[in-house]
């Protein structure tokens, strides 16, 4: 089951959040071989979506990142989104999701 992690992007702003992968031991996963992705999107059946640039690195990191020209054209409001990682097996799991506020941008 994904952690529920709510954010906030500022509209506009370069933005990049980190997350660290542990197994039922509290253990930090090696994340050697495992690729990234993740979309938001204004809600779970939207045809529309803005994907993240995603890296995954074996010391358990999972890094989801927007440049400031992606930020700036989300309108503000409310998203859903969530990450997901995949094993060299092709074994697919959703590590977080939740709720994205983007904030409006005033200095453009």
């Amino acid at each position: 089951m994904a952690d529920k992690v709510n954010l906030t992007i500022d509209q506009g702003a370069t933005f990049s959040v980190d997350f660290i992968i542990k197994d039922a031991n509290n253990d930090i996963v090696n994340l050697t071989d495992y690729i990234g992705a993740g979309q938001l999107r204004r809600n779970y059946t939207s045809n529309t979506s803005t994907s993240f640039t995603i890296g995954v690195y074996s010391n358990g990191t999972v890094r989801a990142s927007l440049t400031a020209n992606q930020t700036a054209a989300i309108l503000p409001d409310r998203y859903v989104y969530d990450l997901q990682i995949t094993n060299g097996l092709g074994e697919v799991t959703r590590i977080v999701e939740g709720i994205i506020t983007v904030a409006p941008e005033v200095t453009r």
